[in-house]
């Protein structure tokens, strides 16, 4: 089956997706905080950012390869963390981690995965991250730190923009609990879903392994907060001083939404910040990130990812035109597992990759370096 004729879009597979999965699993996608406003503040932000066509530019080749962290990388974008995406599709962190070593593109581990670092050992290359939510106690910090690097993760993303839990009512209406509990409601929307269904049987309910030797699993959670939340704390300064100190590698923070935070972390030695507003699931009254994303190019050198609403290649180059070096995306890979299977990451990225490559061409951007705040319509 040709794919790109059947899904030519990321819409195409979140429609598929949401027909194939429980719907407390798809509350769980898409869910934000509160009133989910920042969920449609972040897709209206990007669709005001206007760049301009070209004419009259002649035939050229698109180049789409771009140099990250002392990275060289075939396409612009990588894959975001994603808490519990074994949620959504049995193995679903390996099967992201394999195609993104195969793309030669970054994957992202997250600390609240449903696979732990050991087990993705095997199946990530030379650009996986791993991204932390950080621990309190100073020992387990160090063990995690330890594990994801004798497991191969060279870069470390802290992220820094959860320092209480919110509130997702929609996770809460769907019937989700954590860890998940199979009531007569969730098995009646499990029932509907066989494939889903199916592939979870073979692979057993998920959790959160990487925790798994931390938590005494006697202790008590409100229904929609993670055994994550007994070990977090809410960094500080001191904190970033520290990973910095004891972690051998590049070192992103993750959340960063105010100009005025680039400068302190600038003189801690971060390499690189994440711009973003967690994709709305956080703080329901957060600007947009892609408001922000000007601010903080003007007030910092260090590189800047992007994330929050991408949902084509044409996002992608509005990000970067805005001021990203380079942008992940999480809720399109989901998708692409929940609609195709195994097959759907691998076409997530062809997506992208036809997409910016049609709008590079109308834009008359040969490479991702011509793309500058001058192509935006003001």
């Amino acid at each position: 089956m040709d794919l790109h004729s059947t899904y030519p879009g990321i819409s195409d597979l979140k429609h598929r997706a949401r027909r194939r999965l429980p719907r407390f699993v798809w509350d769980y996608v898409e869910s934000g905080t509160g009133m989910e406003t920042a969920l449609q503040r972040n897709r209206d932000a990007l669709d005001r950012v206007q760049l301009y066509p070209a004419i009259l530019r002649g035939e050229s080749d698109f180049d789409t390869r771009t140099q990250f962290l002392g990275q060289n990388y075939p396409m612009p974008f990588g894959i975001a963390p994603i808490g519990m995406s074994g949620l959504v599709w049995p193995d679903a962190e390996g099967l992201l981690a394999r195609t993104a070593a195969k793309a030669r593109l970054p994957y992202t581990l997250s600390t609240v995965a449903a696979q732990n670092p050991e087990d993705l050992a095997p199946s990530i290359g030379e650009n996986a991250w791993f991204q932390l939510y950080p621990p309190k106690d100073p020992e387990i910090r160090a063990d995690l730190l330890s594990r994801a690097r004798n497991a191969g993760f060279r870069t470390l993303v802290l992220t820094v923009d959860v320092p209480v839990a919110s509130r997702r009512e929609r996770q809460t209406r769907s019937g989700l609990t954590q860890p998940p509990r199979l009531t007569p409601r969730l098995l009646a929307q499990i029932a509907m879903r066989p494939a889903w269904a199916l592939g979870m049987l073979r692979q057993g309910s998920p959790r959160m392994r990487t925790l798994d030797k931390y938590i005494d699993s006697g202790q008590n959670l409100p229904p929609t907060a993670h055994v994550g939340y007994l070990l977090r704390t809410s960094p500080d300064m001191d904190y970033v001083n520290w990973l910095r100190d004891h972690w051998n590698g590049p070192l992103i923070i993750k959340g960063v939404m105010r100009a005025e935070d680039a400068e302190p972390l600038e003189r801690a030695g971060v390499d690189a910040l994440w711009v973003s507003n967690h994709g709305g699931r956080q703080f329901d009254a957060a600007p947009a990130s892609i408001e922000v994303l000007p601010e903080l190019r003007s007030a910092t050198k260090l590189p800047l990812i992007f994330d929050s609403g991408i949902e084509g290649g044409l996002d992608i180059l509005r990000a970067l035109a805005c001021g990203a070096n380079f942008v992940m995306l999480g809720r399109a890979f989901l998708y692409g597992m929940a609609a195709l299977g195994p097959r759907g990451p691998a076409h997530v990225i062809d997506i992208l990759k036809q997409d910016l490559l049609s709008n590079m061409g109308q834009m008359g951007t040969f490479s991702l370096d011509q793309l500058t705040r001058s192509k935006l319509k003001n």
